[in-house]
């Protein structure tokens, strides 16, 4: 028998509430990390419940700040933030209300500020067809719209 640790309903209750207060988290999280502890599902079940109604557990509110943090912080467009999302088993009614914490001329702004900075890094492509390729990977592989990025790029390399 492996020298695994086991968990009282009780024990593993605390453990996920401070899981859960140390940073928001998905419901996808709290089940993997429940998992990994090796509670029955039945016993899941009452812990997932339990941080729902103590409001440990807000998938809504989970999605708002990961959505502003990944546009903030690292600058990921709309389409990163919603393809993450689905990862993490988020609703598309909570990725809509997520992205809604994303301004309109903030996420204009941020997006002229890192394709700029991007196309002055790229100025030692010998080729304009090599820069202008790999700004496009750059900003595509950040999750910024094909609209945005060709219209600036056309902008750009005139």
């Amino acid at each position: 028998m492996q020298g695994r640790k086991t968990y009282t309903v009780e024990e593993a209750q605390l453990a996920l509430e401070s899981y859960c207060s140390y940073q928001d988290r998905s419901h996808k999280e709290v089940e993997e990390k429940l998992r990994k502890m090796n509670m029955i599902p039945a016993a899941c079940e009452v812990i997932i419940q339990h941080l729902i109604q103590e409001n440990y557990l807000n998938e809504t509110r989970f999605a708002q700040s990961f959505a502003r943090g990944k546009f903030r912080i690292k600058n990921w467009g709309r389409q990163r933030i919603t393809r993450e999302l689905k990862l993490r088993g988020i609703s598309s009614y909570n990725i809509k209300l997520a992205l809604k914490e994303i301004s309109e001329t903030e996420y204009q702004e941020t997006f002229n500020v890192l394709a700029e900075k991007r196309w002055d890094q790229l100025k030692r492509e010998s080729s304009l067809q090599r820069r202008r390729q790999k700004f496009l990977n750059y900003m595509q592989y950040r999750g910024w719209e094909n609209g945005l990025i060709f219209q600036k790029l056309d902008e750009l390399s005139r």
